[in-house]
């Protein structure tokens, strides 16, 4: 856990939930929350969700890919599944 984390007990942090979230997100506090001085939670800012293409792209090609049978088959049954739904309908109008 990071040192900085300011101690908060749950009563606290639910008396100022929308305060204690804000410090998270604009200020990337984080908190440890308390129950009969007890830790049992700890709120922090996620990992940034963005990563760099080529770090995308080499992780895409690890994946596991059907084989072309499958995927002629996936096609088709795609395909099929399409030809019996209703046709979309149109709300913007």
């Amino acid at each position: 856990m990071n040192k900085e984390a300011q101690r908060l007990t749950v009563t606290e942090a639910a008396r100022n939930f929308s305060d204690l979230v804000n410090r998270v997100y604009y200020r990337g506090e984080s908190a440890i929350l308390t129950r009969n001085g007890i830790p049992v939670a700890y709120l922090t800012p996620p990992a940034p969700l963005t990563r760099p293409a080529g770090e995308l792209a080499r992780d895409w090609a690890a994946l596991p890919h059907l084989d072309p049978a499958d995927a002629k088959r996936f096609a088709e049954e795609l395909a099929e599944t399409r030809r019996t739904l209703p046709p979309a309908e149109e709300r913007w109008e």
